[in-house]
């Protein structure tokens, strides 16, 4: 009895245009009027297939509209299940995240990110693969899976990097098979125009911050000084096109203190553009979301994203998402009491994502 309703959609959908077209034939054929060269016959024929048409049009764009939204609740249904909605606080961090879209159609962005609690310290990841829509959604399944196993498995930050970059060439090279079955062979390597932007975010229990960035922007961090950019290296080219380097050592980006919080997002957010073209100002709005100190992540997040939006007038021409962190560990560690430099603070209770 379950099976009954996809069959019998289909089956109105071919039947009513089939009656539409019986019915204009047989007034055509069947009926004297038609036969007839008067005016008023010649608009009275004209009506009934006026009418015909009409109704066959509306007819195929409500079956279009049926197909588009099923389209978008089936690609918003796989997106949610990737994008799994983040805890309000992982190990002692308070946690915010929204993601925008560009493709409105499939409601499906490219934009990919995760915050896991693991032995090893917080691990953080966010990404950007190149365009938008159902492919992009692959990549960032194929992405996301390896990372919430490596991020657990592999101590060092290096290794998790060289994960994401397996789990990327392999998938790409069964997307290429799958979409050139003809060629019937798997390259030996990825599409040279696909490639994604990385940033790998180590957090440990004293509040250090190491990072790997394979060209993704550095986030910003927001403490009582300012606003300013976490690290200012070059980062390693994004993942894909070329191969990582045989050392990857990581960057020490110092440490996130009591109070401050670490802003991570995809360029689309710095790209965004009002109707004169101007961009925005991602450092101003995040200055003046902080401008009332203590803020919250949630509190950071909003002001932002509401910014974004009157900039832009709802128009996104590119994925978006936003990612803020922010130390909430409040307990002092013995390290602490030595004097061994910046304050440190640790929840008594650590929440790992279920």
């Amino acid at each position: 009895m379950f099976g009954i309703g996809g069959p019998l959609r289909r089956g109105v959908s071919l039947g009513l245009p089939t009656a539409w077209g019986a019915l204009a034939i047989t007034y055509k054929l069947g009926c004297p009027l038609a036969q007839q060269d008067g005016l008023g016959a010649r608009l009275v024929t004209s009506a009934v297939f006026f009418a015909v048409g009409t109704g066959l049009i509306h007819h195929v764009r409500q079956t279009l509209l049926r197909e588009l939204r099923q389209a978008r609740r089936v690609a918003g249904a796989a997106q949610s299940v990737l994008l799994r909605p983040l805890p309000p606080r992982v190990d002692g961090l308070e946690v915010a995240a929204v993601q925008l879209s560009a493709d409105r159609g499939a409601t499906v962005g490219g934009d990919l990110y995760e915050v896991i609690a693991t032995e090893h310290g917080v691990r953080v990841v966010m990404g950007d693969v190149r365009g938008h829509g159902l492919p992009a959604l692959g990549t960032v399944a194929a992405l996301l899976g390896s990372f919430r196993e490596a991020a657990h498995d592999e101590p060092d930050l290096g290794r998790v990097l060289r994960r994401l970059d397996r789990a990327l060439a392999r998938h790409l090279r069964e997307r290429h098979r799958d979409e050139h079955p003809a060629s019937g062979r798997v390259p030996d390597t990825p599409v040279a125009e696909e490639f994604v932007t990385v940033l790998l975010l180590e957090i440990d229990r004293d509040g250090g911050v190491r990072a790997l960035n394979c060209g993704h922007p550095w986030p910003y961090l927001l403490s009582g000084t300012g606003v300013e950019p976490l690290a200012r290296a070059d980062p390693l080219p994004p993942l894909g096109p070329f191969p990582l380097p045989a050392d990857l050592p990581t960057t020490p980006c110092g440490h996130l203190r009591p109070g401050e919080l670490l802003v991570l997002y995809t360029d689309g957010a710095e790209d965004a553009r009002d109707a004169r073209g101007r961009f925005f100002s991602l450092p101003t709005a995040l200055a003046t979301a902080a401008h009332d100190h203590p803020v919250s992540s949630q509190q950071i997040l909003r002001t932002v994203l509401g910014a974004l939006l009157r900039h832009t007038a709802g128009r996104e021409t590119d994925d978006i998402t936003l990612l803020v962190l922010g130390n909430e560990r409040r307990h002092r560690l013995p390290s602490e009491a030595r004097g061994t430099g910046r304050a440190t603070t640790h929840d008594p209770q650590p929440s790992a994502r279920p």
